[in-house]
């Protein structure tokens, strides 16, 4: 009986061990000669998807072949309440440029132009959120030769890094 419990057992342990990590990857990197944040968003497709057919109820949205708008028309309007960057206090304003495929994921481009000195950086990213109460955006800024890491979550969505010693 025993052995029984353990073949039922068996494949609910390893149904756990598998589930998915919900995570994105955002590297924003401060481009002193252009006087710009450079801004690389990497999200896995499934997870993008899931939460843009809840964002606009459109369950049945392809985002590899939307109809009706394109996935950067659609990416646009998503990231206006989901992404922001403040320095020093001041709100940016966001250019979104584009996107690619990268295997299972999308790389997003965006950037912030007429960047001025700053000393904190505040980035609020709550994508995919909405979707999986798990998900983990980290977001690494670098600045010169220094990269400070967050990690923001639904609970935690925003965060500010300073460098104040550079």
């Amino acid at each position: 009986m025993t052995f029984y419990a353990f073949l039922i057992a068996l494949p609910m342990h390893f149904a756990a061990w598998l589930h998915p990590m919900h995570v994105s990857v955002t590297e924003i990197e401060m481009d002193e000669k252009e006087k710009r944040l450079e801004i690389m968003m990497r999200v896995f497709i499934d997870d993008l998807e899931t939460t843009m057919r809840q964002s606009f109820r459109q369950p049945e949205l392809d985002v590899l072949e939307p109809k009706g708008q394109s996935l950067d028309e659609l990416m646009q309007t998503y990231l206006k309440t989901r992404f922001s960057v403040s320095l020093d206090g001041k709100t940016q304003v966001i250019k979104y440029l584009g996107h690619e495929r990268d295997h299972e994921a999308f790389i997003f481009y965006v950037e912030v132009d007429k960047v001025k000195k700053w000393k904190a950086i505040q980035v609020q990213n709550s994508i995919i959120t909405e979707a999986y109460d798990d998900q983990s955006n980290l977001v690494h800024v670098t600045r010169g030769e220094t990269v400070r890491s967050l990690r923001l979550t639904r609970s935690k969505p925003s965060d500010i890094i300073n460098f104040e010693s550079e």
